[in-house]
């Protein structure tokens, strides 16, 4: 898996919080992409290749989602990375798609978006 698509994943995160996010973000949310943890270097990179193949293998009809849908799509691809990467996670880490905030939800659609007009160029 490549770093890029990693960085590219981190990169669509920190905007997204930036964008929705109310009030001031933990600094942990905007770390840059050479300051962030291994394992989320890794599972960025992983959750990215999901959802490229997601892409490849609907004929690109993933454009038909809704909103609601493509973030799910990511929330879900993340927390099984979570699982893969910690092996007692924080329930916070691994919460359902209904339970997330608003912001979350908002920048996880945004991050899909991101990947999937990456793809399309």
């Amino acid at each position: 898996m490549s770093n890029d698509n990693g960085r590219v994943f981190r990169e669509a995160w920190i905007a997204g919080v930036t964008k929705h996010y109310p009030g001031e973000p933990k600094p942990s949310y905007i770390t840059p992409w050479d300051d962030t943890p291994d394992w989320e270097r890794a599972a960025a990179a992983a959750v990215y290749e999901q959802v490229r193949q997601f892409i490849e293998i609907s004929g690109g009809m993933t454009r038909k989602l809704t909103r609601e849908q493509r973030g799910h799509f990511i929330a879900t691809c993340w927390i099984a990375q979570v699982y893969r990467h910690i092996e007692d996670p924080k329930p916070g880490y691994v919460a359902d798609y209904a339970d997330l905030p608003e912001w979350q939800r908002e920048t996880d659609a945004d991050i899909f978006d991101t990947i999937e007009d990456q793809l399309r160029r």
